[in-house]
């Protein structure tokens, strides 16, 4: 192409996709990408080979839609290859996040887990809302928690892309995105298996076996098993928490129907069926289950979660999940690029019931049970191409869902009378009533019987999309990025607040009733009765169907420039933006809130120095986050009649710095080191309880890292031996006003909450040539570092029982694989 109409078609672009991005602030960013070498020679080496060095960077990655090296690219990323994750015997992401900085996957509750990227998160379990961090198996989103994260199957790699990718890979991805590759069939037979044997009673096992059926078509199986004891056990019962029984195949089929047509189909399933995420009591109490806690919490008796008894009574206790998903993938290529369809259907049921009072005690149970169903459709076309012009990516997409969600809250009638006294302050009516009966010779009782509350919602979403992005090639050393995505969402949402459920309480009212001993009673008696008679936790529209619908509207462009200063060193700058959609509060009836957007600057660099081996990446960055919502305990602060938790609206900023490098100096010898720092404040927030947040940090730690190195023997009894050792550091929180009551920084004296966590995991292993079988011992968080990972007060302003949660302790075992 001639020069002329290249600068014709830049201008137009220029003036016509990115002139309104540049009225805002400019700043800066980075890209963090852990790109991971690729196998080794059997020879040994002590010398560095120039050669050699450029596989450091020679990944290929699909961050842009794209087939491309991951030193090319000009996004933050870090690749989690299949090796990283086999070294640190991970079976999901959650297992294995401090090792990629500034993420934090949390799944105490896997049905229920939250993500975060650079500070930006989103909390709400509520199927009114999504995550602002997209998670994407193989191009197709996965937007709801439910099945969000699951074990990891025959994965090829991770792409954790951080800052906004709402351009690419569209709605829901303002924090980042993480993209999970699977393998796909090859026209290789091969088979794998391997088991792991550990202490806390692990028994892992995984296989895959690739089948070549002809020419033109392949089958790849693969099945997991991952199961284990517990790590902690309820002091009165013995029942083991903190286990895992998860179960998982996939199966995918490959046609060459012709030379330029691909077809690809994709099955996964999973089970899940495990004890729900342990809540350890801080209230010392006696072994009277009919014993009250001090009212209210003294935080100068709590105990030490590490240390202290776990006893947890919720009945029918329990997290459970099956997932199905079917993706089939349509790929024809033109002589001038190529075109992909993309159909996806996604369903699961997840139940998720557990101790929400951190006692035994029925004068102070409670418990709360979280029940979804999800369906959902995707489907995709994309065109993509390129010349001495261009390099281009379009489609367009449809993405529908059916959501529905129950969300209970389940007590009995002794501990309503425990919240009669501490909230309402009018003494222990139902008590005094039950023990006046019994003096007058009576055998009614109007206590321990079981109560529920429930909300139930359901949701309809759908989604449109199209977008466009081109990499304008200037010349060979300078491209010119450009992009830009149309979202459409249509939301339709209901809330229905049921009766509270208390069929044997209003048995005994309805026989008092009929034999008019109700009549008898004093007045006030009466009265604590009927305030009885209706719903206490949930009071708000008993019995109405309440319904919101709502259609939003976003353009997500990008810019990018990147400029090659040396075939190994290049500079980029960009700003993009992102879109959430808005949505509702699942227990907040009548609730809505609006989209979140996020404009980001960044600026980095990405650089080989082949004669030294070495590969150094770095980026800053600065984002300015609107209307970011999380939700939060709201302690009381309106008058209700129970703490209850809210979605709260804020505005945040945030400038931050991340580096990269890996060193190889000789054949044998691996180092890697990424690094992360943040400065994440509120621009403007108010905590539930009315306190000011405005300039306060927003609690994410401003210092990240994680390191490791590898060393391989060669020809060690016909095989080689390599020894990994992984290390990683999270910064403390950063605290703020409304910190304490969220139970995320240090509300007593007898243990430290937010502390900084550090890491070490390692592994021995000797593999046969050729990697066809070998073994090896490894060990996750072989120091034993424990910490208390935060205190849930929900319980705390009724019945002064609040409870925490902890981290697991040191995992160890043996591996056996075997390869043909």
């Amino acid at each position: 192409m001639r020069p002329r109409p290249l600068s014709v078609c830049l201008r137009r672009l220029l003036f016509g996709g990115t002139v309104f991005l540049l009225g805002s602030h400019a700043a800066v960013a980075f890209a963090d990408d852990q790109a991971q070498p690729s196998p080794q020679d059997s020879s040994s080496s002590t010398t560095a080979n120039p050669d050699k060095a450029k596989l450091l960077g020679n990944v290929t990655v699909t961050a842009q839609s794209r087939t491309q090296e991951v030193q090319s690219v000009p996004i933050a990323l870090q690749i989690v290859t299949a090796k990283q994750i086999d070294t640190l015997a991970a079976t999901d992401l959650s297992k294995m996040d401090i090792f990629v900085p500034g993420l934090v996957v949390n799944a105490s509750q896997p049905t229920q887990p939250t993500y975060e990227l650079r500070g930006i998160s989103t909390s709400n379990f509520g199927v009114g809302t999504e995550s602002a961090v997209g998670v994407y198996v193989d191009g197709v989103y996965a937007a709801r928690s439910g099945g969000a994260l699951l074990a990891f199957n025959d994965i090829a790699r991770i792409e954790v892309l951080k800052g906004p990718q709402g351009t690419l890979f569209g709605r829901n991805a303002a924090g980042g995105a993480i993209s999970i590759v699977t393998n796909e069939p090859t026209d290789k037979f091969e088979g794998d298996a391997r088991v792991r044997i550990g202490n806390e009673g692990q028994r892992y096992a995984d296989a895959l076996l690739n089948i070549p059926i002809n020419k033109d078509m392949a089958l790849r199986l693969s099945v997991l098993d991952n199961q284990s004891d517990g790590w902690i056990k309820d002091a009165a019962t013995g029942k083991q928490y903190g286990g895992e029984n998860q179960w998982g195949t996939r199966a995918v089929y490959r046609w060459n129907i012709t030379d330029n047509t691909r077809v690809l189909l994709s099955w996964d399933h999973e089970k899940l069926n495990q004890a729900p995420e342990p809540a350890i009591g801080l209230i010392p109490l006696s072994n009277d289950t009919n014993q009250r806690a001090p009212f209210p919490a003294d935080p100068t008796t709590y105990l030490n979660p590490l240390h202290a008894p776990l006893y947890n009574d919720a009945i029918g206790a329990r997290e459970t999940r099956r997932f199905d998903g079917a993706t089939l993938s349509v790929d024809h290529s033109f002589s001038w690029g190529s075109l992909v369809s993309t159909t996806a259907w996604r369903g699961f049921d997840t139940f998720n019931r557990g101790d929400y009072d951190g006692t035994n005690h029925v004068v102070t149970y409670l418990d709360t049970a979280n029940v979804e169903h999800n369906n959902s459709w995707y489907q995709e076309f994309k065109l993509t191409g390129n010349n001495d012009l261009m390099d281009w990516v379009s489609g367009v997409s449809y993405y529908q869902e059916q959501a529905r969600q129950q969300s209970q809250t389940n007590t009995n009638t002794s501990s309503l009378d425990t919240l009669a006294q501490n909230v309402l302050g009018v003494g222990t009516p139902l008590t005094d009533i039950s023990n006046g009966l019994a003096a007058m010779g009576l055998p009614f009782s109007l206590l321990g019987f079981p109560w529920q509350e429930a909300i139930s919602n359901d949701g309809n979403f759908k989604a449109y999309a199209a977008f466009g992005d081109v990499i304008w090639h200037v010349n060979d050393k300078f491209n010119i990025t450009t992009g830009l995505r149309y979202t459409r969402d249509e939301k339709d949402f209901t809330w229905y607040n049921m009766p509270r459920s208390a069929p044997a309480f209003d048995g005994v009212i309805a026989g008092l009733n009929g034999l008019g001993i109700t009549q008898m009673l004093p007045p006030d008696a009466q009265g604590a009765l009927a305030a009885f008679g209706g719903n206490v936790i949930f009071p708000t529209a008993v019995g109405v169907r309440v319904a919101e619908s709502n259609t939003w509207n976003n353009f997500s462009p990008r810019v990018v420039a990147d400029y090659k200063f040396t075939p190994d060193v290049m500079g980029y700058v960009s700003v993009t933006r992102g879109y959430k959609a808005g949505g509702y509060n699942s227990v907040e009836i009548g609730s809505r809130f609006a989209p979140e957007t996020v404009t980001n600057y960044e600026a980095g660099i990405k650089s080989l120095f082949p004669e030294q081996n070495l590969l150094l990446n770095a980026s800053m960055y600065y984002y300015r986050y609107n209307n970011l919502q999380s939700l939060a305990l709201d302690p009381n602060s309106a008058g209700s009649v129970v703490p209850v938790y809210i979605v709260n609206s804020s505005n945040q900023e945030a400038k931050g710095l991340e580096l990269e490098a890996q060193w190889r100096p000789i054949e044998s010898f691996r180092i890697s080191f990424n690094g992360a720092y943040i400065d994440d404040t509120y621009r403007n927030a108010t905590a539930p309880d009315g306190t000011n947040l405005d300039g306060q940090p927003t609690g994410t730690p401003k210092f990240s890292a994680a390191a490791s190195l590898a060393y391989t023997w060669h020809h060690v009894a016909n095989g080689d031996v390599e020894f990994d050792l992984s290390q990683a550091y999270r910064g403390k929180a950063r605290c703020n006003s409304d910190s304490q009551v969220q139970g995320s920084c240090n509300i007593s004296p007898n243990f430290q909450i937010g502390t900084s966590q550090q890491r070490t995991d390692a592994r021995l292993g000797w593999s046969a040539a050729g990697d066809r079988w070998g073994v090896a011992l490894y060990g996750t968080n072989i120091f034993n570092k424990r910490y208390v990972t935060g205190v849930n007060n929900i319980s705390t302003s009724v019945f002064g029982t609040p409870f925490a949660s902890i981290s697991p302790p040191r995992v160890y075992g043996v591996e056996l694989h075997a390869k043909f």
